[in-house]
């Protein structure tokens, strides 16, 4: 289960390190795995150390800005592209030049 909020300025959170990332966490469940956040990735991020993602979890993602390139089938994605991803789901790796900025919803498997 999410954490039950009213509305508020997303604006009024401050970016908090995860990783080679900045996230503003809008919404986390308790279970450890269900969570709403802004994602901003920094210039020239390259997430190919990383190799092929795949996550135990359901993914939706919503870009907002700037572009994201997936170096497996070498295209580059802008502001309005969406996907949603089952668990499992091979993805990535990732190159941004510019940046970018990400809605990510992540849910529990099976829901």
């Amino acid at each position: 289960m999410r954490d039950e909020m009213g509305l508020f300025e997303v604006e009024s959170l401050p970016w908090q390190p995860d990783g080679a990332i900045q996230e503003k966490v809008l919404s986390r469940g308790s279970d450890g795995v269900t969570l709403t956040r802004l994602a901003w990735w920094p210039a020239e991020l390259d997430t190919s150390q990383d190799g092929v993602i795949r996550h135990s979890y359901h993914e939706e993602v919503y870009l907002l800005e700037g572009y994201l390139t997936d170096l497996t089938l070498s295209q580059t994605f802008g502001p309005g592209c969406y996907t949603s991803r089952r668990p499992g789901m091979p993805h990535g790796p990732y190159r941004t030049d510019a940046g970018c900025v990400l809605l990510e919803i992540r849910t529990p498997r099976g829901l």
